[in-house]
């Protein structure tokens, strides 16, 4: 594609044929590499290095701190119209920190590495990706956002096998090598071709005059602030302690690892309805309803029934909830508080969602320790989520009386 005929297509504010799939197949990689590995990883650091699991563990949680510290930094520059450059820089790093925890010898050296990762995190996952088309497809970017997110959806399912099956051959060393090489050969092409031609920052013709601190002055940024907050730590505590959930529950050990596993593929098949009903729904509508699920899901689990149907339906619910929520935490800041500063305002978000993130599996594991069971940390998880959607709801209700006002007023000028 020249470079004529992508400017024509970002005019259009029609993504050009094959920019959302490389771009996902850029997040796929990116996604399984540096989030979904680690699992398969930490017994090897821990036997080489000669560390403890908690030692080890903490590798991980400084890549997700240092994401989370620089989510707001990212956000400012993708704004800035710098969105190439920090792509590009992400999936270089990526490549070198990958390249060097083949090297470690010693625990902060591991560290060193997995900082660095952390930073890659930060600028090649999701949150930049989706301002990105934010910024670029103003009038469809609900839709991208959406195709983007099925072959993410899948990161889990391609990269946990493939990286047991290349430490399996190669050793965990010759599998990072193999690791940093796709992001060093396939990922920076991608976004060094595919994110040229960058619009101009504030490059739209209904700019918003207002400034970022007076977004956040005002309910809807902190509602659906809340929003993200709160249902980033019941997925981080959802997703660390399934497996001992399912166990408790008496299911069949094929069951306690089939349910869990199956989420991927029913988050891609949530994204996938939306897509195809998308044009046929009300979007309002959907993003109120969508985030319901997941509290309902956690509540069948909280109930308590040691039933395979019981928990099929929680898989059900939890898998389709956590895909549509996604593409909800993706378009709400634009759609809701401002499509010209949703990167900023999303990256102010990064650092509480991290510490929350960080802290909410061991919140859990100590509701488990104090009452014996699961049943009453899944009850205060589903009680947090109802609170989480309601916010949101209010947030939105407030931010749509504004804009019928606001055009209601533009409509008397004229």
């Amino acid at each position: 594609m020249t470079a004529q005929s992508l400017t024509t297509a970002l005019a259009a504010h029609e993504p050009p044929r094959g920019f959302v799939l490389w771009l996902s197949i850029a997040q796929l990689i990116s996604w399984g590499t540096l989030f979904y590995t680690f699992s398969l990883l930490l017994s090897h650091f821990e036997r080489d290095l000669a560390l403890s699991r908690v030692d080890a563990s903490l590798a991980f949680s400084l890549a997700l701190l240092c994401e989370g510290l620089l989510a707001f930094l990212i956000g400012r520059l993708i704004d800035a119209g710098k969105a190439r450059w920090v792509m590009c820089a992400g999936s270089l790093l990526a490549g070198i920190a990958f390249f060097g925890m083949s090297l470690v010898q010693t625990q902060w050296q591991l560290y060193l590495a997995w900082i660095a990762a952390g930073v890659a995190m930060s600028a090649t996952l999701y949150a930049p990706a989706f301002a990105i088309l934010i910024r670029r497809y103003p009038e469809n970017f609900r839709r991208a956002i959406i195709t983007l997110t099925f072959l993410g959806g899948l990161a889990s399912t391609v990269f946990i096998p493939l990286t047991a099956l290349l430490i399996a051959q190669l050793g965990w060393r010759g599998a990072l090598l193999v690791l940093a090489a796709l992001h060093l050969l396939v990922c920076l092409p991608i976004h060094a071709h595919w994110l040229r031609n960058e619009p101009a920052a504030r490059a739209h013709s209904h700019a918003d005059p207002r400034s970022l601190r007076d977004f956040t002055r005002e309910f809807p940024f902190w509602g659906l602030a809340s929003f993200f907050v709160l249902f980033a730590g019941i997925t981080s505590a959802m997703g660390t302690h399934m497996v001992p959930m399912l166990s408790e529950r008496n299911l069949p050990a094929a069951w306690v690892i089939a349910i869990p596993a199956s989420i991927g593929v029913l988050q891609v098949i949530g994204r996938f309805v939306l897509y195809i009903t998308e044009k046929h729904i009300d979007v309002h509508a959907a993003n109120r309803w969508i985030p319901a699920t997941l509290p309902a899901a956690i509540f069948i689990l909280a109930l308590g029934f040691a039933s395979p149907l019981a928990a099929l339906l929680f898989a059900l619910l939890y898998g389709l909830a956590n895909g549509m929520i996604t593409i909800v935490k993706a378009t709400a800041m634009a759609q809701y508080v401002s499509r010209e500063r949703a990167a900023s305002l999303n990256g102010l978000i990064g650092l509480p969602t991290a510490i929350v993130r960080a802290l909410a599996p061991s919140a859990l594991a100590l509701m488990w320790t104090w009452s014996g069971n699961y049943r009453f940390g899944l009850g205060v998880l589903s009680l947090a989520g109802v609170v989480a959607v309601a916010v949101f709801w209010l947030a939105q209700r407030n931010a749509m009386r504004a804009n019928e006002v606001s055009q209601q007023g533009d409509s008397d000028l004229t």
